[in-house]
């Protein structure tokens, strides 16, 4: 993982002391299909022409949601990285962006927190950039203590999760979820 622990506009917090957090969760947008030839992992699998066109168009909305946030971080396969990428261009946040293991689909939830703690300086906006089912579990389990609360994120969908203490079980509330076209909407 890229290190992310160092911005240089964020303010300090005392020692002990957790702000509260907004988790911003996208899901990456269209990507080529599974078992599409020229791919030879699912790690590979590419935004598509139209995946692309979409996520510039929820970029848009997110701009106009004066959305900002100290870290993008994302899975590193590619259709996430790619999605990540748009959106930090468009919210000229390239330097926030950094990427996790934690955030593929077999992505362990309590590491995934754990990092999100131990970011120094604490972050008080994060985009989670990432997969399904994992981030509807992820979700799920922050807001209601389990994985089975049934939430539908779809691809190029977002969420926003406020919590005031980030830890695995339930610690979140569901501010909204958004599809991509109610985000092409607000463009």
């Amino acid at each position: 993982m890229k290190k992310c622990y160092i911005w240089q506009d964020c303010a300090g917090y005392p020692e002990g002391y957790s702000p509260p957090v907004n988790l911003y969760i996208l899901r990456h947008g269209i990507a080529a299909e599974r078992g599409t030839p020229g791919f030879k992992t699912d790690a590979d699998r590419p935004l598509t022409p139209k995946g692309k066109r979409q996520l510039r168009q929820i970029a848009a909305a997110m701009r106009n949601l004066d959305l900002r946030f100290n870290l993008i971080l994302s899975s590193p396969f590619l259709r996430a990285r790619q999605t990540a990428e748009v959106v930090a261009k468009s919210l000229r946040l390239k330097k926030r962006l950094a990427y996790s293991d934690e955030l593929t689909p077999d992505g362990d939830p309590k590491s995934l927190i754990r990092q999100l703690n131990e970011l120094k300086p604490a972050s008080e906006n994060v985009l989670l950039v990432g997969h399904e089912p994992y981030l509807s579990q992820f979700i799920a389990r922050l807001i209601s203590g389990g994985p089975d609360t049934a939430i539908d994120l779809k691809k190029g969908g977002l969420c926003k999760l406020e919590t005031d203490s980030l830890r695995s079980g339930r610690c979140a509330t569901l501010v909204w979820l958004l599809t991509p076209k109610q985000m092409k909407l607000m463009v």
